[in-house]
């Protein structure tokens, strides 16, 4: 078969993508201590490297082809993609891998600065292969709310064209209950020194990731109409939500940051990714003034509640994942005059069948999250000790410093048999049992 413009498009979509995850990486990255700046880095860069391997082995079979009882595909129906080769169809593997990797990668800025890089190795690919391959095959590989499935049966078809529920929803949620597992920063909501230590990072993190969005959103398009609806949307979204961001700011903190900019472009594209080719551009630039003003508010709350959520992802992937899913209920286009939200007189279908999906989402992501959670926490600990976080997680799990200023912070060369450790007392008292390594129950309820 002759390569088709469609396979070329796929193939470049894919590309953009892969790159959100170091984008990610930059991104967060930036808003952590210095510290830990590497350690953020690294769990994106980890993340693709573990999901890439297990989406061919077994994570693309579990989003395909025949599934038990419409949860989840057979992971052995393709293992290795070895029926795929020769086919187109192999192109779609590669998109869909990356995904799964932007995904899993998301949920890691809950947990910053004080998370075991070994438990996070561990949490990847048993998080992709309970919680993010069942929530796939059901809503995209056939399973119970895709067409024709169970749930679409009872409650009408779901809208999620690029991962509303699949990746923001899911991911938040996680987010959320990971937080509460590994419990807060020692410190948390006292110390300046938790604010973002390099903004320039976080304004190109953010930007790599608008960019790599439209392949995200608009990789799937079959044809240029759909195509060109997409594209305006993934533009006009977020620009609309960084603006009602950075009012919202301006109002309740009196200035303007580059951080809420950041935050409010990051929360527009989430909330248009369930909707990018379901919703006009006039609706979309309404769903980015909401979703950037609410998701301003919502970061805000983990302070009153006590939510250790490091970089904001329960506030901007859930919060607005949540706004995104169920907008589509109120403002989604009528498909050849029948159907439609609210708003296009459609009825209440489109918004149940959006709020089950919702509640489907928010029910395995985070009973999934809680089991694997649960379990790394209770065997091999998924919070480094009070002096390796004091000392910081880049030194403790990687030896490594972000920046090196004469002998400050200097780089380790494993090489080098006369360079010593600077991690090497770190490393040390992480292994020793120490009284201070201990916490409360106020720290975690794990």
């Amino acid at each position: 078969m002759e390569i088709s413009a469609q396979h070329v498009w796929l193939m470049i979509s894919a590309a953009m993508v892969l790159l959100m995850t170091p984008g990610l990486g930059l991104f967060y990255g930036g808003m952590t201590r210095a510290k830990a700046a590497l350690n953020m880095i690294m769990m994106s860069f980890i993340s693709a490297g573990i999901v890439g391997v297990v989406w061919v082995l077994w994570g693309y079979s579990m989003t395909t082809g025949d599934g038990v009882l419409g949860i989840f595909g057979n992971p052995f129906t393709n293992f290795g993609l070895q029926s795929l080769m020769g086919s187109p169809d192999l192109i779609k593997a590669g998109y869909s891998a990356t995904f799964a990797i932007i995904t899993v990668a998301l949920i890691s800025g809950a947990i910053a600065d004080r998370a075991k890089f070994g438990a996070w190795a561990l949490f990847v690919p048993l998080w992709i292969t309970v919680v993010y391959c069942p929530l796939a095959y059901m809503v995209w590989g056939g399973g119970l709310m895709s067409a024709g499935g169970a749930v679409t049966a009872v409650f009408g078809q779901v809208i999620d064209f690029a991962g509303g529920a699949v990746v923001e929803i899911s991911s938040g949620t996680a987010a959320l209950v990971l937080a509460l597992i590994v419990g807060q920063r020692h410190g948390f909501a006292k110390d300046p020194n938790h604010r973002p230590h390099n903004v320039p990072f976080i304004m190109l993190g953010a930007a790599i990731l608008w960019f790599g969005w439209f392949g995200f959103n608009g990789g799937a398009a079959t044809t240029a109409e759909q195509a060109g609806l997409i594209w305006v949307n993934t533009l006009v979204t977020p620009a609309a939500a960084m603006l009602s961001w950075l009012v919202t700011e301006k109002i309740r903190h009196g200035h303007p940051t580059s951080l809420g900019a950041a935050s409010g472009v990051v929360a527009g594209l989430v909330a248009i990714t369930p909707s990018c080719a379901n919703i006009s551009p006039v609706a979309a630039i309404g769903l980015g003034f909401v979703a950037g003003a609410a998701c301003a508010v919502f970061v805000d709350l983990k302070y009153r509640f006590g939510l250790d959520d490091s970089l904001d992802v329960v506030g901007v992937h859930l919060g607005a994942g949540l706004i995104g899913t169920l907008a589509l209920g109120f403002i989604a286009l009528p498909v050849d005059g029948q159907g439609g939200g609210l708003f296009y007189g459609g009825g209440a279908q489109q918004l149940i069948a959006q709020t089950a999906a919702v509640v489907i989402t928010l029910l395995l992501s985070g009973a999934g999250t809680f089991v694997i959670g649960r379990a790394i926490n209770k065997t091999i600990g998924f919070r480094v000790s009070l002096e390796a976080e004091t000392a910081g997680v880049d030194l403790a799990e990687h030896a490594e410093s972000a920046y090196a200023f004469g002998e400050i912070g200097a780089g380790f060369n494993p090489l080098h048999p006369a360079s010593p450790s600077p991690a090497a007392g770190v490393a040390a008292a992480a292994d020793r049992p120490s009284k201070s390594a201990t916490r409360t129950k106020e720290d975690s309820f794990a």
